[in-house]
C-alpha cells in the first residue's frame, strides 16, 4: 500500500502553500513536520478535498483521490481529525462517532459494531452514552481518534492530536496511534509539533518548509538532519 504524491501544488493568491511536492509514502505511520506556515495542514486539506489543487497528482493504493469529491473520499476510506476537535456537545459519544458512518452503505447492526469497536479501541466504551459536553480535553481527543478509525479506514490523517495533553495523556495517545495500522490496516499520516510524539510513533517523516519538501526518510535520521534542525527550530548553521 503506497501513497504517491507527484508535483502537488496548492496556492492561495500569491502564496504557494504547496510547491510541486513529490514524495512516496509507504510506511504504516508517517510524520509531517515543519515550521508554522510550512504547508502541513494544506497537505491534509488536499487529501481531504478541502482546497483546490492547481497541479500534480495524489494517488492512494492506485486510486486517484483528486478525482473524488470529499464525501466519496470518506466512503473510500479517508478519515481525519482536526486541530480543533469537532465533538458535538449535545450528542452522545456514540452518536458523535456514528455521524462519520452516515455516508457509508452499512446496515444498522454493522454500524453499531463499528462504533463499539472504535470506542473500545480508544478506551471509551463506558462513555458511549455520555453527552459530549462534560468530556474533558483528553476524552474529546479520543472521540476524535474514534471518529478517524471507524468504518474501515484506509488513510487516517491526524492534525496535531497531541496539543494540550499532559505527559500521561500523551503516552496513552502514542500507544493508540501506534496501534492503528495493525488494528485497522490503515496508513496514518500524523502532523504534530511534539517532536517526541513524532519520534515515538512515526516510521518515516516528511519535513515541509515554505510548501516544499525539505527532507524525507527514517524519522530518527530526519530529526538529526542539520537542515531540519535549522528550519524547524530556527537555528542557523554557523559551521
Amino acid at each position: 500500500m503506497t501513497i504517491e504524491i507527484d508535483g502537488l501544488s496548492v496556492s492561495f493568491g500569491g502564496v504557494q502553500a504547496l510547491a510541486a511536492l513529490t514524495v512516496t509514502l509507504a510506511d504504516p505511520i508517517v510524520g509531517v513536520i515543519g515550521p508554522n506556515g510550512a504547508g502541513k495542514t494544506t497537505l491534509l486539506n488536499a487529501f481531504s478535498g478541502f482546497v483546490e489543487v492547481q497541479g500534480g497528482t495524489l494517488t492512494a493504493f492506485g486510486t486517484d483521490l483528486l478525482a473524488l469529491a470529499p464525501h466519496k473520499r470518506a466512503r473510500w476510506g479517508l478519515r481525519r481529525s482536526f486541530q480543533t476537535e469537532q465533538v458535538v456537545d449535545d450528542l452522545t459519544v456514540a452518536e458523535n462517532v456514528r455521524v462519520v458512518l452516515d455516508p457509508l452503505p452499512l446496515s444498522a447492526d454493522r454500524k453499531a459494531e463499528e462504533i463499539d469497536r472504535a470506542l473500545a479501541f480508544v478506551g471509551l466504551s463506558d462513555a458511549a452514552r455520555q453527552l459530549g459536553a462534560p468530556l474533558n480535553g483528553f476524552e474529546r481527543r479520543m472521540v476524535e481518534i474514534a471518529k478517524a478509525v471507524v468504518g474501515a479506514p484506509r488513510i487516517v490523517l491526524l492534525d496535531e492530536p497531541g496539543a494540550g495533553l499532559d505527559p500521561g495523556e500523551a503516552a496513552r495517545l502514542r500507544d493508540v496511534i501506534r496501534a492503528i495500522p495493525q488494528a485497522f490496516g490503515a496508513i496514518v499520516i500524523l502532523i504534530d509539533h511534539d517532536v517526541d510524539l513524532i519520534a515515538a510513533t512515526c516510521v518515516s517523516t516528511l519535513v515541509l518548509d515554505f510548501g516544499q519538501r525539505l527532507a524525507f526518510g527514517p524519522t530518527a535520521e530526519v530529526l538529526k538532519d542539520p537542515s531540519v534542525v535549522a528550519a524547524y527550530l530556527g537555528v542557523e548553521d554557523v559551521a
